[in-house]
């Protein structure tokens, strides 16, 4: 956000992993994004409360690239 209360919105690239090539529109340059894919349930609870279920991936911001489009590397062993 700007001074004067503007909201900046920047375009960044993922590079690598599930989401290798993706676009995304971020604000404040976050150091971290996560992408999430929902995942297939087998045999789901018969009673209680549906379960979803999503693979988590993590982005860390290259802090090199100061310039849109900013650039996010995928982080194999995280989390």
């Amino acid at each position: 956000m700007t001074q004067d209360g503007v909201t900046v919105w920047e375009t960044a690239v993922l590079d690598g992993g599930p989401a290798d090539g993706l676009r995304i529109r971020v604000t404040d340059r976050p150091g971290v994004v996560q992408v999430t894919r929902p995942c297939a349930v087998e045999n789901p609870p018969a009673a209680g409360p549906a379960v979803q279920v999503a693979a988590i991936y993590v982005y860390r911001r290259d802090l090199r690239v100061t310039t849109e489009p900013l650039r996010y590397g995928f982080d194999a062993v995280s989390p």
